[in-house]
């Protein structure tokens, strides 16, 4: 089992920006660095989808909503994901989950966290 923890969220102005974070504790450097590691997001009312994945070899994925705005980034070293979020709209106000599977990126990840609120006002 992998836990995974969300930070860093909150509430911005559209234009702003934000920087959520995810921590693995306990997950060893070894095993963290084979993991695909993303940002799946969910609004109010919506279904979730994928905003961003990063595969263990460093290649980045985007959603086109996305793209050019987020920036995804990993630390092997500290276990830690990381999510740029510059050019905030008000529709990116989601909860932004965390997730982790080993191996290569699927549809379905094996790990999700708990979740970061981020709200962004016109």
């Amino acid at each position: 089992q992998v836990q995974l923890v969300e930070s860093g969220g909150g509430s911005v102005q559209a234009g702003g920006s934000l920087r959520p974070s995810c921590a693995a504790p306990g997950v060893f450097y070894s095993s963290y660095s084979t993991y695909c590691m993303g940002w799946f997001r969910q609004a109010p009312g919506k279904e979730r989808e994928g905003s961003a994945r990063i595969a263990s070899n460093g290649v980045t994925s985007y959603a086109d909503s996305v793209e050019g705005r987020f920036t995804i980034s990993r630390e092997n070293a500290e276990a830690s994901l990381y999510l740029q979020l510059d050019g905030l709209k008000p529709e990116d106000t989601a909860m932004y989950y965390c997730t982790a599977e080993p191996g290569i990126c699927s549809t379905f990840p094996t790990y999700w966290g708990q979740g970061t609120q981020v709200t962004v006002s016109s």
